[in-house]
């Protein structure tokens, strides 16, 4: 018996001590966004822990016109996703780095319009969440972040 609490003592402090040497030596990087005319925004548009990406919110919003795209659900889903390729980008990281999405909808009923867009650019097939919430930011359709691992 004293063997075996020996043994759950030494893996308990093995597991504790390999948590606290992550969390002391993992190198996080607040980004400031590579749009000019986003360099003042109150947070970052990238945040690096270790080799993993998490990427802020993208809407389907023009970067040069900071205005949304006209369209619909599916040109401002295609214009969001394109604005996350540029933001990976800026870190050499593709669309296949991409590991877990989550997706804001203004309208659940856009579901089916926003996915035959979204399966065009994600083939790897990240683990997803996606609902459905009021009040986007400039009234868009939708909302997409993600994180990326290198």
């Amino acid at each position: 018996m004293k063997h075996m609490q020996c043994a759950i003592w030494t893996v308990l402090l093995s597991c504790f001590m390999a948590t606290t040497y992550a969390q002391e030596f993992t190198e996080i990087i607040f980004y400031k966004s590579h749009e000019p005319k986003k360099q003042n925004a109150p947070f970052s548009d990238v945040v690096q822990a270790g080799n993993m990406y998490f990427l802020a919110g993208q809407i389907g919003m023009d970067q040069t016109t900071r205005t949304l795209v006209e369209g619909g659900i599916q040109a401002e889903t295609r214009q969001a996703i394109e604005n996350i390729k540029d933001v990976l980008a800026q870190h050499d990281l593709t669309l296949d780095n991409v590991v877990k999405c989550t997706v804001i909808l203004a309208d659940i009923g856009d579901f089916a319009a926003f996915n035959e867009i979204y399966i065009q650019f994600f083939t790897k097939k990240p683990a997803r969440t996606t609902f459905a919430a009021s009040g986007l930011a400039a009234n868009a359709h939708i909302e997409i972040d993600v994180i990326a691992v290198k």
